[in-house]
């Protein structure tokens, strides 16, 4: 009998595709970032993980920022497309594929595809209405929703339009989506977010348009199969990317890898678009025959001085600002740690550079720069297995080799704060053991030693010691990995840890050791 070959766990991690209106700030680094680390902890975990980015560029928002600027809309989207296609540099992000939704070859064969299957399933039809629209959101609201009849997202009037559009049978999935949800066949992450959908569909869920006319979008868009008149609603068209960039309505070979042959499709996304990603995605893609997403994370907003960051509110922050002065890998720790991961978080510089010099300098680079420089005067750079009782005794080895347990639960559970915090108190303990074992008195009581018995003895402290705090900053560095991993990577070089040809680490006793630079100068680069 033939046995099946056993293969990786597959997962499919996506982020939310911006419009191209403005330049990338930071509230979206935010995001990125966060599906980073978990595409890394996944591929770490040994799953074959697929991670996609890109952006969102037939939108009429898009038009009117163009046509603002004196510019074509297809010159404006490719110039504010790059921006965002050069963020793996700046953030040091490992995508897998990126998708721009106005160029690329695999997406509008997709859009078309599934707005046609939709079709056929009767779910589209036509009919002419009137609401009010922003065009900051690409939204119609109810009277109900706006706040002192502005926009809640963007506080800013909105639109009265009227016009012949293309409606999605949205209502026929009422309770469809209501028996997924009770069932828990698709998870949003906050459950205080779940339970606003839930409420959402409990009211009765209403059809909306997917289409708006060629003329008010000035031609820019995917034309309507059948009626040029009509481009598609950006939103249709944007939420398609997560399967039109696996080829779907081309070649679908990816699409049966990463979407239909996988368990994990997770949706990583900001609160403002919840309910286009857990209400009006899930019914399209039920319309299509297609699966689900299986959990969707809902993050907050990036703010400072208490206002959301946003383009359309002309307070945005260039993430190169602080990349550049402190470093991509202590960015992305302080929004990681610092913002927590599903509610709103305020940055500013004092509270970034507050961070970076008492957590990052002084207790991380401060722990790693003072044992290796101890390992390099003690030791010759190198050290030696520790004794057999070690292990039974030292009171530090425990605790570091608890931390991937926990690390591993918090970011199953999409904890970043909580996984860097536990990261945090190992490092404190580990300062703490540093104190406590003084290591250089060990170090001193070698060179005084009269006999050599004495000697071998302060020799074996003075190296188990050495080894717990190497061993517990090895353990460090592979846990803090997905988090900062540039910083991981030169600490496991220090360590004389790198990775061979084969992928294998080599032991810590014998690895040459090395300290180097700090991993964190507490005076960075000035602005």
């Amino acid at each position: 009998m033939t046995q099946t070959p056993n293969r990786s766990p597959v997962r499919y991690i996506t982020t939310a595709i911006p419009f191209v209106n403005a330049a990338p700030h930071l509230g979206f680094a935010l995001e990125v970032i966060q599906a980073d680390t978990l595409a890394r902890f996944h591929r770490q975990q040994g799953e074959d993980v697929r991670f996609l980015a890109g952006t969102d560029e037939n939108s009429i928002k898009n038009v009117r920022a163009a046509e603002a600027a004196g510019d074509s809309v297809a010159d404006f989207v490719a110039r504010n497309a790059a921006r965002f296609q050069a963020l793996p540099r700046t953030l040091n992000l490992s995508y897998d594929d990126f998708i721009r939704t106005s160029v690329d070859p695999r997406h509008t064969p997709g859009v078309t595809k599934l707005w046609q299957t939709c079709c056929e399933n009767g779910d589209i039809y036509k009919r002419s209405y009137k609401g009010l629209y922003c065009v900051g959101c690409e939204q119609f609201y109810r009277p109900d929703e706006l706040i002192d009849g502005r926009c809640p997202e963007h506080d800013a009037p909105l639109e009265e339009i009227e016009e012949e559009n293309w409606f999605f049978r949205l209502s026929n999935y009422t309770g469809r989506l209501r028996d997924l949800y009770r069932k828990g066949t698709i998870r949003v992450v906050p459950h205080a977010r779940q339970n606003e959908i839930s409420a959402l569909i409990e009211r009765g869920l209403e059809d909306f348009s997917i289409s708006r006319s060629a003329e008010r979008a000035r031609g820019w868009g995917i034309p309507v199969p059948g009626d040029p008149g009509q481009v598609i609603y950006v939103w249709f068209d944007a939420l398609a990317n997560y399967i039109t960039a696996l080829g779907y309505g081309t070649d679908e070979a990816e699409l049966a890898r990463y979407w239909t042959g996988t368990s994990a499709r997770d949706h990583v996304i900001g609160k403002g678009i919840t309910r286009f990603h857990a209400v009006y995605w899930p019914a399209i893609l039920l319309s299509a025959g297609l699966p689900l997403p299986t959990r969707i994370l809902v993050h907050g907003y990036l703010t400072t001085e208490g206002r959301k960051i946003s383009k359309s509110l002309g307070n945005a922050i260039d993430p190169t600002v602080y990349a550049e002065r402190f470093g991509t890998d202590a960015l992305r720790y302080f929004l990681l740690r610092h913002i927590r991961t599903t509610e709103d978080g305020d940055i500013s510089l004092e509270r970034f550079e507050k961070a970076y010099k008492s957590e990052l300098a002084g207790q991380l680079g401060n722990l790693v720069h003072r044992t290796l420089s101890m390992i390099e005067r003690y030791r010759g750079g190198t050290l030696c297995e520790p004794s057999p009782e070690f292990s039974d005794h030292d009171p530090l080895i425990p605790q570091a080799l608890g931390l991937q347990e926990t690390v591993t639960a918090h970011l199953n559970a999409y904890a970043f704060d909580r996984a860097l915090d536990a990261i945090w108190k190992l490092v404190a303990e580990a300062n703490k053991y540093v104190a406590d074992q003084q290591p250089w008195a060990h170090a001193k009581a070698v060179a005084a030693a009269q006999s050599a018995d004495e000697r071998q003895e302060a020799a074996t402290r003075l190296n188990d010691s050495l080894y717990s705090i190497a061993l517990t900053l090895q353990i460090i560095a592979e846990a803090l990995t997905p988090f900062m991993p540039t910083v991981c990577a030169q600490l496991l070089q220090k360590l004389g840890l790198e990775e061979g040809d084969d992928g294998q680490r080599p032991g810590l006793a014998g690895a040459p050791i090395a300290a180097g630079a700090p991993l964190f100068p507490m005076d960075p680069v000035a602005p």
